[in-house]
């Protein structure tokens, strides 16, 4: 074995990402890494740093800290602290509950006289009447994660201000075109949650004895956790060879300059990091010159140095390896409701593996999207048959049957061919993804991933305005979103639909006439969840590359040789986009809990805005108008529905005796007949099974039309004009 092959490394995701699930970046540098060879383990600890403050033995430490201390704390935090005892006793069971390990506390839990309570629980007076459409468990994890926020209330002001559940110190991350605040930060003395952070740091090395640490930083919440990491490992390891990557990294630092940086991290690596990671290894182990690194920042006396000198491509898709998920503590993750509508929940509740279907983004072309960047603009797919042999993988690794297929928009091609192979190989897979609202989500492909798994899934429809979605390049309208959401709500499929306030240009009149879109669409259930994001100028959009052509004017920051992402630019000919932020913030909370539907638009408001110019009846009017378009000749015809029994009976006709045909079918759920006559249920008998997912080639449109037509039973488009078509549409026939 060479030596490179001989050397450990260790995968770490700093605090704070997600709760209920880990972020899957080391988990698919760890499957990748075991098909070269190399040990690597992983260590999500954000996750173990919550377990270690949210435990009685935590808290215990924490109330300490404040009884020592001179801080004056406000009423609501002061409640907690008098309540102290209340909440170490609290705390273990209650994490037990979140961890799906103690269900029975649900009734504890719900006739509120268990848990101490604080200002969070405020918030209840307003969901009482949610509270109806959940049952037990769900209401006591809903209050569960109240109380863990009051719990977080009182840390971030008291104990850490940086403190978040899904992020930490996110502020010192965010447009940080200086390095200054983000070092003094790191010299100051540690607090609780960093002490905590470190302890298990070292945890880990002890465990794993590594020579190469590798710090995943997807978020600017991760940022100063990663450099806590580092500190620590260069002050105490610094024989370690410490590497940073992911998101942040590919989209801030790709013009760093700072040389202070390398002082708590050795290596800085930018897009897929596969490849890189190789790279550095072999150099590391002295089998590589540094001037053949891969996309790799370090620095070389004393000036940071952009390395890409290697000659090998990146890893494809096909060649990554199955994302492994072994090290993590998989069980003792937290599944909290922090909002009760059922599409937003999926963000906090439960554990979903993690996938990617594709390598960036099938249209790559959205303006205010970073498309110039390598993990957008190279679209590179995997096939639906290498899919599944992961996905089968990866439910016999971590038991669990749930996938959030993380890509920036799933192709309807590869998820159709993904459905097929799924339902083909009878797994079991719960399943949501983000898609574009594109046309080729027709209400039948939205059936057959219904009946793969899909439970939900989120797209942009960003600004409900067809002039600045055009500007914007999304390649859609308003009326085809309406559309093809109502398909996915009609299959059984919830809808999550981001959205987005003050695009340049975009006016008063536009931002009410969206809110109004939106209305409509909630009010109708075409869409059940939702998110209002500020529109923010970035250095990769084209927006950001060329503002002049979208009419805004950049104003800054200056850059410090840090960060360089966010841009702060001017828009002359918009309105004052933040007097917006709140009306819309409280209209869709009401909204997503099916209210407020009858409340004039202006009152969400507290200025004057414009009375909407969008009919109240448009977007009812926009999925009635609804077509079905000309199926494609090859598109695939499938049959969902049970195969069928025949038996023929006489019936007397006039003076005539004629035979009928009679199909009997069961499904899942119905129990229906079809009546036909004798030669076209004998082809239905034999035909049907032929249209059933199995180990056949699947039969196009084409090949069914001359099969009908070679059986000599007439003009298939009479077939499809009859009510026997009808029937077999509406009981399990699509045609994808």
């Amino acid at each position: 074995m060479s030596s490179a092959l001989k050397q450990k490394i260790l995968f770490i995701t700093p605090p704070f990402t997600q709760l209920n699930t880990p972020y899957p970046a080391t988990a698919y540098l760890k499957g990748f890494l075991n098909t070269k060879g190399y040990e690597s383990h992983q260590a999500d600890l954000g996750i173990e740093v919550i377990l270690k403050l949210f435990s009685s033995k935590g808290l215990r430490r924490m109330f300490e800290d404040l009884e020592a201390s001179d801080i004056e704390l406000s009423d609501n935090s002061y409640r907690i602290y008098a309540l102290r005892d209340e909440y170490m006793s609290t705390i273990d069971p209650v994490v037990r509950f979140l961890q799906n390990k103690n269900a029975t506390l649900a009734h504890s839990i719900c006739d509120r006289s268990y848990l101490p309570e604080a200002s969070r629980f405020e918030q209840l007076d307003e969901l009482d009447w949610a509270f109806g459409t959940m049952g037990i468990q769900d209401k006591a994890r809903h209050l569960a994660t109240l109380y863990l926020e009051d719990l977080g209330d009182l840390i971030q002001e008291a104990i850490d201000p940086h403190f978040g559940f899904s992020r930490y110190a996110e502020r010192l991350g965010r447009t940080a075109t200086h390095f200054d605040e983000i070092e003094a930060t790191l010299q100051a003395s540690d607090t609780l949650i960093s002490s905590i952070l470190v302890d298990l740091l070292e945890q880990k090395v002890q465990q794993w004895q590594p020579m190469v640490v590798c710090l995943t930083v997807p978020f600017p919440g991760n940022l100063y956790g990663a450099f806590k990491c580092g500190q620590y490992l260069k002050r105490h390891y610094p024989d370690i060879a410490v590497v940073m990557g992911g998101g942040y990294a590919n989209t801030e630092l790709r013009t760093l300059r700072e040389p202070r940086v390398f002082d708590y991290i050795d290596y800085i690596s930018l897009d897929d990091g596969e490849a890189p990671l190789i790279n550095l290894l072999e150099y590391v182990s002295g089998q590589r010159e540094q001037s053949e690194l891969k996309r790799v920042f370090a620095r070389t006396d004393g000036k940071v140095i952009y390395y890409n000198g290697a000659k090998e491509k990146d890893v494809a898709q096909r060649d990554t390896g199955t994302p492994d998920y072994s090290d993590l503590p998989l069980p003792d993750y937290l599944s909290v409701i922090e909002i009760v509508n059922p599409m937003h929940r999926l963000w906090s509740d439960g554990r979903w593996n993690k996938l990617t279907l594709a390598h960036g983004c099938y249209w790559g072309k959205c303006s205010f999207c970073d498309i110039s960047l390598d993990y957008i603009k190279r679209y590179e797919p995997v096939t639906a048959s290498l899919l599944c042999d992961r996905i089968e993988e990866i439910i016999e690794q971590t038991g669990q049957n749930g996938f959030h297929f993380v890509d920036e928009a799933a192709p309807p091609a590869l998820l159709r061919d993904l459905a097929l192979e799924i339902i083909r190989r009878k797994l079991t897979v719960v399943w949501w993804t983000n898609i574009r609202f594109e046309k080729n989500f027709t209400a039948d492909l939205c059936q057959l991933l219904k009946a793969s798994g899909c439970i939900a899934v989120s797209g942009g429809l960003e600004v409900a305005s067809d002039r600045l979605l055009e500007r914007m390049k999304k390649g859609v309208t308003v009326a085809q979103v309406a559309r093809v959401a109502d398909g996915f709500t009609q299959a059984g499929i919830m809808v999550h639909a981001y959205l987005m306030y003050g695009f340049p240009t975009q006016t008063a009149q536009e931002t009410i006439d969206s809110l109004e879109m939106v209305r409509q669409l909630f009010q109708l259930g075409v869409v059940q969840s939702g998110f209002w994001h500020r529109f923010a100028m970035t250095a990769h959009s084209p927006v950001g590359l060329h503002p002049a052509e979208f009419d805004v004017m950049r104003i800054g920051p200056d850059f410090g040789g840090f960060a360089d992402n966010d841009l702060f630019h001017d828009d002359p000919t918009g309105a004052d986009h933040d007097l917006f932020a709140e009306g819309l913030r409280k209209s869709l909370f009401n909204y997503m809990h099916g209210v407020g539907f009858d409340m004039p638009l202006k009152k969400w408001f507290d200025f004057k805005v414009p009375p909407t110019s969008i009919p109240p009846n448009y977007i009812e009017r926009c999925i009635s108008d609804a077509t079905d378009g000309q199926a494609r000749p090859n598109a695939l015809a499938v049959w969902l529905g049970g195969q069928p029994s025949l038996s023929v009976f006489e019936q007397k006709q006039g003076k005539q005796v004629v035979e009928i045909a009679e199909l009997e079918f069961y499904s899942k759920k119905n129990h229906w007949g079809l009546t036909t006559n004798v030669l076209l249920a004998d082809w239905l008998v034999e035909i049907l099974p032929q249209l059933a997912i199995g180990q056949h080639e699947p039969l196009s449109l084409q090949q069914l039309k001359a099969r009908y037509e070679q059986a000599g039973l007439g003009n298939f488009d009479d077939l499809k004009q009859s009510y026997v078509w009808k029937e077999l549409r509406d009981n399990g026939l699509l045609i994808v």
